[in-house]
């Protein structure tokens, strides 16, 4: 009877001990504890994207850039896009001083998501040259800086135009060759704030909530393509141009100060936790510092919490804004 006990208490003990363990690693920690041990534990970027066909919109600035500027590091192929040509041709010049690539393995490809018109011809176009699309990444969007009582409905039709319809536009062309190959990856980078609701992002947060829907969805429309992966990328605050680009109370309008953004997560970080996202085929990523990673967990399994803590937190946020400082200053961990 008293061993019983004895092996009792030294299970409860194990438990209690490794239930601290992971609290203290999600205290710690700058991505959802699935992301993490995948990034300890499981495959590598570099063994499983050298010599893979990439292909990123936006990748002309912020994560989309840092993005391909690992990928052609780890030896990937790469098609780049955004609608800046000639900032496009910055980025690969970098990529080919930093890399092992030649001329040939990066592709520049002008596009505007908006314009879907367009979108068949550029897939086509990256065919022609590569062959084949092992990977697409839809980073390309704008974010958003304005209150709803203020802001014009059209700005909320072109948020929809760009970061939702242009992007599936684009995934419609692209995951037509994947399953006429049976395999592929498709990597939406959307937001926390597809996860959660916050302040001055009304439009943004529901264009991401779309994103979140439709990819959900399609996934569970691919059950008989199996080595098709869907993999959604939600990250908080980084450390990018999205600031100075985000859409306000009109289209006409742009945002006069972004403030300090130095407290956000570096962009390499996001990357790097990105691509070993898309290593690891997990199926949706949570990339960011607490707060907002504190609240998608209250998010997912307490909403009612979580409501309660973006009240409080939303007040704080539109008080920056108002102030001219950046909206998340004040309960982002400062970077040192």
């Amino acid at each position: 009877m008293a061993w019983g006990c004895a092996l009792c208490l030294a299970l409860a003990g194990g438990a209690l001990l490794a239930l601290l363990v992971q609290l203290l690693r999600w205290l710690r920690a700058d991505g959802d504890l699935t992301l993490l041990w995948a990034e300890r534990w499981g495959k590598k970027p570099e063994h499983e994207l050298r010599g893979k066909v990439v292909w990123v919109t936006g990748a002309s600035s912020g994560i989309g850039e840092e993005l391909t500027y690992q990928l052609a590091k780890l030896g990937a192929l790469l098609a780049i896009s955004a609608r800046r040509e000639d900032e496009l041709q910055r980025v690969k010049k970098k990529c080919l001083q930093i890399s092992n690539l030649s001329e040939n393995d990066i592709l520049v490809l002008r596009l505007d998501l908006t314009d879907r018109s367009t979108h068949e011809a550029a897939t086509n176009s990256v065919l022609k040259h590569f062959g084949k699309i092992d990977v697409l990444v839809n980073n390309g969007g704008r974010s958003q800086r304005s209150l709803f009582v203020d802001t014009n409905l059209d700005v909320y039709n072109a948020i929809i135009e760009l970061n939702y319809l242009g992007t599936i536009s684009l995934t419609k062309y692209v995951l037509n060759h994947m399953i006429q190959r049976k395999k592929g990856k498709i990597v939406t980078v959307s937001s926390v704030m597809g996860i959660m609701g916050a302040p001055l992002a009304t439009g943004y947060c529901a264009s991401k909530h779309a994103l979140q829907g439709f990819f959900n969805s399609l996934r569970t429309e691919l059950t008989d393509y199996p080595e098709i992966s869907i993999i959604q990328i939600c990250p908080g605050p980084v450390q990018s141009q999205i600031i100075q680009n985000v859409f306000t109370e009109n289209l006409a309008k742009s945002i006069e100060n972004s403030g300090d953004q130095s407290h956000k997560m570096p962009t390499d970080r996001c990357a790097r936790l990105t691509l070993v996202s898309v290593a690891n085929d997990v199926k949706e990523a949570w990339i960011s510092d607490h707060p907002y990673l504190a609240v998608c967990y209250l998010w997912q399994y307490a909403p009612t919490w979580a409501w309660w803590l973006m009240n409080r937190m939303g007040k704080r946020r539109i008080q920056n804004f108002k102030s001219g400082i950046d909206a998340d200053a004040s309960y982002s961990r400062k970077k040192k």
